[in-house]
């Protein structure tokens, strides 16, 4: 037992690193957007 609680632990912390990294790409991409038609408006 001790082990299957192991495995979902480490299955739920793969899941949360995945999810932010996700989200900081997300971030990337919209900033670049940004930065790219402030170029074009100027």
């Amino acid at each position: 037992m001790t082990s299957f609680r192991a495995i979902i632990l480490a299955l739920m912390a793969s899941f949360l690193v995945a999810g932010c990294n996700t989200v900081k790409g997300a971030g990337r991409d919209i900033e670049s957007v940004g930065k790219a038609g402030e170029e074009v408006i100027n």
